[in-house]
């Protein structure tokens, strides 16, 4: 446990609870595939849990992490905004970002199981859709349905494995096909306009992205049909 970082939750956590004494503290970097960090008060203890990929950030940037980690245990919120700045700076910069997925490439694992579902062929439905709308030129990521009927999470692209996963929920016969279409083809438009920080914030749908996203014929028809799901 580094005693500096220990000392910087300490300081945080008088900026806090004033008046409250400081229990017992115990902070480590743990090798996670993610920028991950956690904190939990087991009997007394306050246990913090932060990815390895933060322990070369400078120290501003620990006190942040402290900072923000102390206000959400203890609900002092909100979030002091030159805190939450700052961690958001470093973490969306280009340098953390790439290391990041780097990380995820090495020590992430993703379930892959087929493409065949029992009911829709998600490579059949690529295929159709790259022709349709990107001239054929869109390069074949994994396909692979989900491992769990996901009601949450609808549809994921993952660049670190480059893989597209569709939740197995709509892998059913009454499930229409511009449904399946319309999940893919959003996934798609990631693979083709990337994720990029615009001052120091990421932008998922850029406006390029959603331009695109409307070019889908039913999708007025698709979203209300996932809505209702």
């Amino acid at each position: 446990m580094s005693t500096a970082l220990k000392e910087i939750f300490e300081q945080e956590y008088r900026e806090l609870r004033p008046r409250a004494p400081i229990p017992a503290l115990e902070v480590r970097f743990r090798r996670f595939t993610s920028l991950n960090t956690t904190i939990r008060l087991r009997e007394g203890r306050l246990l913090v849990q932060l990815s390895d990929l933060l322990e070369s950030a400078p120290e501003p940037v620990h006190h942040a992490i402290a900072h923000i980690l102390l206000a959400k245990l203890y609900k002092k919120l909100p979030i002091a905004r030159v805190h939450a700045d700052r961690y958001r700076r470093y973490v969306s910069s280009e340098a953390v970002a790439r290391q990041a997925e780097r990380i995820r490439q090495t020590r992430g694992r993703k379930t892959v199981l087929s493409a065949q579902g029992r009911c829709y062929d998600l490579d059949e439905v690529f295929e159709g859709l790259n022709a349709r709308f990107f001239h054929g030129l869109l390069g074949r990521p994994t396909l692979t349905w989900s491992a769990h009927h996901a009601r949450r999470m609808l549809g994921h692209y993952d660049a670190a494995h480059n893989t597209i996963m569709v939740s197995r929920v709509f892998d059913r016969a009454d499930t229409p096909r511009y449904a399946i279409e319309y999940l893919l083809y959003h996934e798609m438009l990631h693979l083709k306009h990337p994720v990029r920080v615009k001052a120091g914030r990421r932008c998922v749908h850029s406006r390029a992205f959603q331009a695109e996203e409307r070019l889908f014929p039913e999708l007025d028809a698709a979203k209300a049909y996932l809505k209702r799901l």
